[in-house]
C-alpha cells in the first residue's frame, strides 16, 4: 500500500520556534498541516516522518512517528516538508520513479514499488507540481496568502448548515459553510473576499464579525470581535482583533488584543491585551533578531511567532517580527520585546525549570481534556533538554 514519508529540513533559525519542539510538516499552510497537503495530492497517509534526533519522542494524536533518514522503498511518496502542495492529487499510476519539481526544485519523490528512495536521485525523470517553497516560520503567513482562499473555497461543495435568523451576511450566503457549528444571532460574515468555513462544535458568539477567507476548525470558541483571513486549528479560544493569523490548535487569545500576521503554536495562551505589532513605522521589510542574528523575511508585514506552550503576561507588547520560544513564560517587559528565548521566565535572563514547567502543563492540558500523559511528558522533556540544557 502506497504511503507518504515526510522529509524535514535541516533544523536551523529560519524555522524558529518550532524546529526546537514539533516537525516542520505539523505546521499549518493555509487551512490545512503541511502533512495534510502532501497526504491529499498523494491520496494515501504518511507512515514516518524523517527529523532531527531531539524530535523523535514527538507524540500528537494522529501524527506518524519521528525517525531518522533510511532508504525507502516503494510504493511511497516522499515529500519535503518545506513545501506546501497545493492542487489536484498526483497521477501516478504506472509511472515510473520520478522527482516532484516545482519552479526547477526538487520537492519530493514518487517511488514506484519496486524501487528505493536514497536520496537526490537527479537522474529520474521530473514532474510538475503546484505549491509554495517555504523558507522559515515566518512563510506560513505567505502560505496563507496564496492558499487559504483556494482551500476555504473547495468547502462550498459541501451542503452547511442554515444560519439562525438575525445573522448578517455581506456578500454571496453560499459562501457561509457551518458544518455542525453553533451560530448565535448577531454574528457578521463578511464574504466579499472569500469563503468563511466554520466546522462542527465550534461556538460562534454573538457580535462576531469573520471576514473571508477564514477557516475556523473543531471544537472552537469563538468570543467576538473581528477575525480576518485566518486559520484556525483545533480546540481554539479568539477573542478580539486578529488578521492574517495561523493557530496551530489548543491556543487561547481569550481577550481584546491585536494580534496580525502572526504564528501561534498549540498550547499558547495570550493574557489580556496581548498586543503584536505587524508593520514597521518605516513599512520597510521585517527582519527577524534570533539570538542576536538578523534573518531577512523578505515580508513587509509580519507579526510574532509564538512556539508551543509559551504564555504572555497581560498587555505584553510585542515588536514587529517578534519571536518568543517554546515554553517561555513572558512578562515583566519594560519596552516593546523581539526576542525571547525557549523557557524563559520572564524577560530578565531567567529560565523555567522543568519541573515547574511540566506542573504547569499538567494543569493546562485537561482544560482541553488532554491528558499529560507519559510519552507527552517525555516529548516535553526532551524539548526542554534540547533548548535549555544543551
Amino acid at each position: 500500500m502506497k504511503s507518504v514519508i515526510m522529509l524535514e529540513p535541516e533544523p536551523g533559525p529560519a524555522w524558529f520556534p518550532f524546529a526546537d519542539c514539533r516537525p516542520v510538516s505539523e505546521l499549518r499552510a493555509g487551512a490545512w498541516l503541511i502533512r495534510e497537503r502532501w497526504e491529499a495530492v498523494a491520496e494515501a497517509d504518511a507512515s514516518q516522518i524523517f527529523g532531527a534526533p531531539h524530535l523523535k519522542s514527538f507524540v500528537e494524536e494522529g501524527v506518524p512517528p519521528v525517525s531518522q533518514r533510511q532508504p525507502v522503498a516503494g510504493p511511497a511518496v516522499v515529500g519535503r516538508s518545506d513545501f506546501a502542495p497545493a492542487g489536484v492529487p498526483l497521477d501516478l499510476d504506472g509511472r515510473g520513479p520520478l522527482r516532484l519539481v516545482n519552479q526547477g526544485i526538487t520537492v519530493g519523490w514518487w517511488v514506484p514499488e519496486g524501487s528505493t528512495w536514497d536520496g537526490a536521485h537527479e537522474d529520474w525523470d521530473e514532474t510538475e507540481i503546484d505549491g509554495l517553497i517555504l523558507n522559515g516560520t515566518y512563510d506560513l503567513i505567505t502560505a496563507l496568502e496564496h492558499l487559504l482562499a483556494p482551500d476555504t473555497d473547495d468547502f462550498t461543495n459541501e451542503p452547511g448548515d442554515p444560519l439562525p435568523q438575525g445573522c448578517i451576511v455581506i456578500g454571496d450566503p453560499g459562501h457561509v459553510v457551518t458544518l455542525g457549528a453553533a451560530v448565535e444571532p448577531g454574528t457578521t460574515f463578511d464574504v466579499r473576499h472569500g469563503v468563511v468555513v466554520i466546522e462542527q462544535h465550534t461556538h460562534v458568539k454573538s457580535g462576531t464579525r469573520l471576514e473571508g477567507p477564514l477557516y475556523v476548525g473543531p471544537g472552537c470558541e469563538v468570543l467576538g470581535g473581528p477575525i480576518h483571513a485566518c486559520s484556525v486549528g483545533p480546540r481554539c479560544k479568539v477573542r478580539g482583533e486578529m488578521s492574517d493569523s495561523v493557530m496551530l490548535g489548543y491556543a487561547n487569545k481569550g481577550h481584546d488584543g491585536f494580534v496580525g500576521h502572526s504564528v501561534l503554536g498549540r498550547w499558547v495562551n495570550l493574557g489580556a491585551g496581548t498586543t503584536t505589532s505587524n508593520l514597521k513605522n518605516t513599512y520597510g521589510n521585517v527582519k527577524l533578531v534570533l539570538g542576536g542574528e538578523p534573518l531577512e523575511t523578505g515580508r513587509q508585514f509580519l507579526g510574532t511567532l509564538f512556539g508551543d506552550h509559551c504564555k504572555t503576561a497581560i498587555g505584553t507588547m510585542l515588536s514587529t517580527g517578534a519571536a518568543v520560544g517554546a515554553g517561555a513564560n513572558v512578562f515583566g517587559q519594560a519596552t516593546a520585546i523581539k526576542y525571547v528565548p525557549p523557557f524563559a521566565w520572564g524577560v530578565a535572563g531567567e529560565r523555567m525549570q522543568l519541573d515547574g514547567f511540566l506542573r504547569v502543563a499538567e494543569r493546562v492540558l485537561p482544560r482541553r481534556h488532554v491528558e499529560l500523559t507519559d510519552e507527552i511528558r517525555t516529548m516535553l522533556t526532551a524539548v526542554y533538554d534540547h533548548t535549555v540544557r544543551q
